[in-house]
C-alpha cells in the first residue's frame, strides 16, 4: 500500500474544513489508495506486481495505522488470513479467479462460517456453522476475508449510532455520523481498509453511508443477490449490498455474488433492462418535492450533479415526488414495522432489555398495527406503485440526492428517531416499490463534509445504472473515499498478465445478457464500458436466439461508434470461448474511439444483407431498450 504522508491530507482538509482542529477518526487518516481499488488490484496481481500475502500485510498496517476499533466487531485470526492469501498464491489457476486476492469485509447480520454473527446484539450473537451465499461466492471467487463489521442494531437504522460495539464516524471528522446501518463497511472502504465490502439495505443502509463518506453504494434489485444466511430486518424487502471505491469495482462484485438460490425464497433472476445510449431522460425534484432540511450546500451539489448529467447528453424532466414520499412514509410510520419484530421475535420476547433502546422502541410498534392493517398498507402500496410506475412512461432514471443532510453524532443522539427519518427521505421507498438504486460521491460541502446523488431505475436495471453511474461519478470529480482526486485509469490490456486477454462485446455477451453467463461461468472479468471508432455499424440478425446483433466495420463510414463492454479471461479460457462462436461470428481487431484495438465479436458482413441496421441507436442495450418498451 502507497505511504500516506500526513502534511498532504492536512492540506486538503485545510483547503476544505474551516473547522480545523476538530478531532476526526480515531488513528491516522490514511487517503485510500488507488491501487487497492479491485480493477486496480486485478490488474497488479495479474502483472506481477503484487501478492495476495502482500496486500494482506498491507492491509493489516492500515487498519492498525487507522485505528477506529468501533469499525469492527470480529477479524479473523492473523495467521488464517495470511494462510489464506498463501493458499490462493500456491494455487497457478487461482489467478484466474474474478476475486484473486480481493479483501473485503461483510456487516455482522452475515453470515461468515468461523466468527460470530452479533447483528449488533452481543445476546443474540450465534457462531454460524456456514457462510451466507453471497459470502461463499465471494470466497469461491478468491476474495480475501478481512473482518465483520459494526451496523445500527438488528440492521435498524440510517445513523450508524445504534451499536454497544461503539460509533463508527465519518471518515472526514469524527463529530459526523457515518450513516447506517451498514455503518462500519462503508468507513471500511472509505478509509481504504478494504476494497469492497458486503452491506445490507432495507431503507437505504446501504445508500446513506456511502453518500455521508464519498463512495459508491450499490444497491441491487430485491432477490438479484441471496440474503440466504442474512439476519433479516424485512425479509421480504431486504438486499445485500456493495460498497466500493468506483461503480466498476461494484460491478465486478456483483457478477459474482447475483445469482438465483433455493436456499431463499426471495431470490429471483429477470431480463436485463437497458437505458437509452443517447437521448436519457432522467427525473429530478421539482422546488416544491426538494427536502434539504436548510442544508444549501447539499441542494447546490445535487445541482451540480443535474448539470453534469445533462452534460453526458440526459435531459431532466421534472417528476411528482409524491406517491414515492408516501411510500417511503410506510416503512416506518405503518404496518410494515411489523415485519421487523417478525425476523426477531423469539429474541425480542425474552431479550428487549439486551436491545439499543431505540432499536427496542422501533420494533415495540409492531404492537400497534394488526394483520387488518398490514393488508391495507399493502393494498396502499400496490396502488402507490402503480402511480409510481407511470412516472417511467416519461423518465428513463431518478436522479435523487442520497440523503437530504447530515448529522453530528450529538444531534442525532439529541432525536435519534426523527434525524433518522430525515435522512430516508429518499431511500426508503426504493425496495418497496421494488427498484434498482446506486449512490454515487456529488462533491463536498464548504466545511469538508461529502453530499451524494443516487440514481434509481426499474427493477434488472442495475448494470446499466451502474454504467452510467461511473460517468457521472467520473464527471463530478468527487474521487473516493479519503482520496478526493479520482482514481487512474485500470491499467491497459498491455500491463495485463500474458495469460489474460481483453476482448470487446457488442450484444447478447453484454453484463446482464442472456449470454453473459457464458462468459462468467469461463471466468471472465468485466473491465469497463468502451465505444467503437466511428466506422462501425450494428444490426438486429434476423432468426437468432436469443436475439443478437452484428457489429461490422465499414470503413469510410462516419457514425457515433457503437457501445461495447471489454471484458478479461485466461487465455485457456479465451480460446475455447472463441472454437464455439458460431457462424456468422468471428473474432477480429476491433477499433475503439480512444485509439485502442482489442480482439472482438465481428459478424461477417453477408451476415447482414437483410438484416436491420440499428446504428442510430448507439448500441444493443439502448436497441433492446427501445424494442421492448
Amino acid at each position: 500500500m502507497r505511504e500516506s504522508k500526513p502534511s498532504q491530507l492536512a492540506t486538503i482538509l485545510d483547503r476544505h474544513d474551516p473547522h480545523r482542529g476538530v478531532e476526526r477518526t480515531g488513528g491516522l487518516a490514511i487517503p485510500a489508495p488507488p491501487g487497492l481499488t479491485v480493477l486496480h488490484l486485478l490488474a497488479a496481481y495479474r502483472a506481477g506486481e503484487k501478492t495476495p500475502t502482500e496486500v494482506a500485510h498491507e492491509v493489516l498496517a492500515a487498519i492498525d495505522a487507522y485505528g477506529a476499533p468501533e469499525v469492527w466487531i470480529s477479524r479473523p485470526p492473523q495467521a488464517d488470513m495470511l494462510a489464506h492469501a498463501r493458499e490462493l498464491e500456491a494455487d497457478a489457476s487461482a489467478l484466474s479467479l474474478p476475486l484473486y486476492g480481493i479483501p473485503f469485509a461483510v456487516k455482522d447480520n452475515i453470515d461468515a462460517a468461523g466468527l460470530p454473527t452479533t447483528a449488533g446484539c452481543p445476546d443474540f450473537s450465534y457462531m454460524p456453522v456456514a457462510n451466507a451465499r453471497a459470502v461463499q461466492r465471494l470466497l469461491d471467487a478468491g476474495a480475501l476475508l478481512i473482518g465483520k463489521t459494526n451496523l445500527d442494531q438488528f440492521a435498524t437504522g440510517l445513523v450508524g449510532t445504534r451499536s454497544p460495539y461503539g460509533i463508527p464516524h465519518c471518515v472526514f471528522d469524527k463529530t459526523f455520523i457515518s450513516g447506517g446501518s451498514s455503518s462500519g463497511s462503508a468507513v471500511a472502504v472509505a478509509a481504504g481498509l478494504v476494497s469492497f465490502a458486503l452491506g445490507t439495505d432495507t431503507a437505504g443502509s446501504g445508500r446513506v453511508p456511502a453518500g455521508f463518506n464519498n463512495i459508491v453504494g450499490l444497491k441491487p434489485t430485491k432477490g438479484l443477490v441471496s440474503t440466504a444466511g442474512v439476519v433479516p430486518a424485512c425479509r421480504s424487502i431486504d438486499c445485500v449490498s456493495i460498497f466500493a471505491p468506483t461503480a466498476a469495482d461494484a460491478l465486478a462484485v456483483l457478477q459474482v455474488v447475483q445469482g438465483e438460490d433455493d436456499a431463499d425464497p426471495f431470490s429471483r433472476t429477470g431480463a436485463e433492462r437497458s437505458l437509452p445510449a443517447s437521448s436519457l431522460r432522467f427525473g429530478v425534484l421539482s422546488g416544491a418535492d426538494r427536502v434539504f432540511f436548510g442544508d444549501t450546500e447539499a441542494e447546490a451539489l445535487y445541482d451540480a450533479a443535474i448539470e453534469a448529467l445533462r452534460g453526458l447528453g440526459g435531459t431532466p424532466v421534472v417528476i411528482d415526488y409524491a406517491p414515492f414520499r408516501e411510500a417511503a412514509a410506510l416503512l416506518y410510520g405503518g404496518p410494515y414495522v411489523a415485519e421487523r419484530l417478525a425476523a426477531i421475535e423469539p429474541f425480542f420476547n425474552a431479550h428487549q432489555a439486551s436491545m439499543d433502546p431505540v432499536v427496542r422502541a422501533i420494533v415495540t410498534k409492531a404492537a400497534d398495527f394488526s394483520a387488518a392493517d398490514a393488508f391495507r398498507a399493502t393494498y396502499r402500496l400496490r396502488a402507490l406503485a402503480k402511480v409510481a410506475a407511470r412516472q417511467w412512461q416519461g423518465i428513463d432514471v431518478l436522479l435523487l440526492p442520497t440523503s437530504p443532510t447530515i448529522y453530528s453524532v450529538a444531534a442525532v443522539q439529541a432525536d435519534p428517531v426523527q434525524l433518522n427519518s430525515n435522512l430516508g427521505i429518499y431511500t426508503n421507498f426504493v425496495n418497496l416499490l421494488d427498484f434498482a438504486a446506486i449512490a454515487v460521491p456529488a462533491g463536498f460541502r464548504t466545511n469538508g463534509l461529502p453530499a451524494g446523488v443516487t440514481l434509481v431505475g426499474p427493477a434488472f436495471s442495475d448494470y446499466a445504472l451502474a454504467h452510467l453511474a461511473g460517468r457521472l461519478h467520473a464527471a463530478l470529480g468527487a474521487g473516493s473515499g479519503l482520496a478526493r482526486t479520482p482514481a487512474p485509469e485500470p491499467a491497459q490490456p498491455a500491463a495485463h498478465a500474458a495469460d489474460q486477454i481483453e476482448f470487446v462485446v457488442a450484444g447478447a455477451h453484454m453484463s446482464g445478457m442472456p449470454l453473459n453467463p457464458q462468459l462468467l461461468n469461463l471466468g471472465a472479468t468485466f473491465v469497463t464500458v468502451a465505444t467503437t471508432s466511428a466506422d462501425y455499424r450494428l444490426y438486429a440478425l434476423q432468426g437468432t436466439v436469443p436475439p443478437k446483433p452484428g457489429l461490422v466495420r465499414t470503413p469510410g463510414s462516419q457514425g457515433t461508434g457503437i457501445e461495447v463492454e471489454i471484458w478479461s479471461l485466461p487465455q485457456a479460457a479465451f480460446g475455447s470461448f472463441v472454437a464455439s462462436l458460431p457462424q456468422p461470428m468471428g473474432i477480429a481487431r476491433v477499433h475503439l474511439a480512444d485509439g485502442r484495438e482489442c480482439p472482438g465479436f465481428i459478424c461477417e458482413p453477408c451476415a447482414v444483407e437483410n438484416a436491420t441496421d440499428i446504428s442510430s441507436f448507439g448500441g444493443w442495450r439502448a436497441y433492446i431498450a427501445a424494442a421492448t418498451s
